[in-house]
């Protein structure tokens, strides 16, 4: 993950939405313009509380520049470093799930469970960061609750590491909290070029993913996985604690002079037509199935190498192959989503991650096979969600902007929750007690798992098929 978040934030305020492109595109519209749009999420959550916020903020002449000066690329900068620390990391748990099964760690755990562990804390880190906390804090301008909550979820961060049945839990609600500054203040910093802070920080979690399995498998062998947890976490707690404090907004807080709303409120102020639309039905179930096949592949693809009787290092080495194609997927079909329907993206990506499921890894018995399966898997599944931005805006269509936020946050939901079933399914499928026959299709113990992976891309595919017929059943 490179992650998906600020995505949607990035897609509001380009002119034309339909085939926005999330990682690479920047803006087309006129400075001042741009401007404006880029400013509106942030205004919005500052500003509705309050009528009378020109005599409680300062005139925007004299706030820092936009897309320019120190003061925004040291908020990139901060927000790579998050970006790294809880995605880059979050995708690594490969590593230590490998270890756990190899070493028998946890004695009596089932392979369910130590999967669980890495899924959890990843849905989680989807779920609550795309529910928007951090943006209803700052809504009802407590800036003092949001800073806590995010210096919260640091500590939480560092908790679960401590304990086996409580480190999914805690590290995604702490990195779903310690993330919430980034969706917030990025598009108060960025508008004419979003496109290229957008593809920095989402670019730490490519950049952690590549380097952090080779620390950790190092420090797992030398260390074991107690101190390099312990390590872990005071890394995690020193620059996750430096990045906090470069993470600040443009536009200053302002206090609110009455009551602030309930959530109620805010919840029923909002435009949820959008739940109803075939097209996003659609567009939300082919995402969920979409993610019940990708997740276990990136989790367990450490495990399935090293079931070959390969060395643990080459395992890692699968992972962080995998990693890098995963960025580069999320590049080139967020560019092509610029130049065709991202209908045809979906569909397209559905059926070649198909193929290289059945084609290379179900024939891979050896490390060359898999390096071409991990490639081709990566960059064809691991770029999906960048064809969101443009579903969205399909979604909600061009009289519905402000609903863009609302309907990413929902696809991102569907994600979290397939992120955390689709490996328990795997692992359910996955026979470790059965024979390994080498010269089988998928014979050691994956059959099942390929065979699932194979069937929700598939479906994917049919997905996109589906949702191309629905926009276009909608546009007449």
């Amino acid at each position: 993950m490179v992650s998906d978040v600020g995505a949607a934030e990035l897609g509001l305020s380009k002119t034309n939405t339909r085939h926005s492109s999330v990682r690479a595109s920047t803006a087309v519209s006129d400075s001042s313009s741009a401007r404006d749009s880029a400013c509106s999420l942030g205004e919005t959550l500052r500003n509705e509380p309050n009528g009378n916020d020109d005599l409680n903020r300062k005139s925007f002449d004299d706030l820092p520049p936009m897309d320019t000066g120190f003061a925004a690329w040291t908020f990139v900068a901060a927000s790579f470093v998050l970006e790294t620390l809880i995605w880059g990391f979050g995708f690594t748990y490969g590593i230590f799930q490998e270890c756990f099964t190899r070493e028998k760690t946890f004695m009596g755990a089932s392979e369910a469970a130590l999967g669980a562990i890495g899924t959890l804390a990843l849905g989680l880190e989807q779920v609550l960061q795309l529910l928007g906390g951090g943006r209803i804090l700052i809504l009802y301008n407590h800036t003092d609750s949001f800073n806590h909550v995010v210096l919260f979820g640091n500590l939480l961060c560092q908790l679960g590491r401590s304990k086996f049945r409580d480190e999914g839990m805690c590290f995604g609600i702490g990195g779903g909290g310690l993330y919430a500054p980034v969706i917030v203040y990025l598009p108060e910093w960025f508008s004419v070029r979003k496109g290229l802070a957008g593809a920095i920080i989402f670019g730490g979690a490519g950049i952690g993913g590549i380097f952090y399995p080779l620390a950790l498998n190092y420090m797992l062998k030398g260390l074991g996985f107690r101190w390099t947890l312990r390590i872990w976490a005071a890394y995690m707690l020193v620059f996750g604690g430096v990045a906090l404090i470069f993470m600040k907004p443009r536009v200053p807080p302002v206090r609110p002079s009455g009551p602030s709303p309930t959530f109620i409120t805010f919840v029923k102020q909002q435009n949820w037509s959008f739940l109803s639309s075939p097209l996003f039905l659609c567009v939300a179930i082919l995402s969920f199935i979409q993610a019940l096949g990708y997740f276990p592949v990136s989790l367990y693809m450490s495990v399935y190498t090293t079931s070959l009787g390969l060395p643990t290092i080459d395992g890692t080495i699968v992972v962080v192959v995998f990693s890098a194609a995963s960025v580069i997927g999320q590049v080139v079909l967020g560019q092509l989503c610029d130049m065709v329907p991202y209908q045809y993206i979906i569909i397209a990506s559905g059926i070649g991650s198909c193929l290289s499921t059945y084609l290379l890894w179900g024939y891979a018995h050896n490390l060359g096979l898999i390096f071409g399966f991990v490639i081709m898997f990566g960059i064809l599944a691991g770029g999906f969600t960048s064809t969101w931005p443009a579903a969205c805006a399909d979604i909600a269509g061009p009289e519905n902007p402000e609903v863009i936020p609302n309907v990413y946050g929902f696809l991102g939901i569907a994600k979290g929750v397939a992120a955390v079933i689709g490996p328990v399914v795997a692992a359910t499928l996955h026979r470790t007690n059965g024979p390994v026959v080498r010269e089988a299709y998928s014979g050691y113990g994956f059959r099942d798992v390929t065979i699932f992976v194979g069937v929700m891309m598939f479906v994917t595919a049919l997905g996109g098929v589906l949702s191309g017929i629905l926009s276009r059943r909608r546009g007449s």
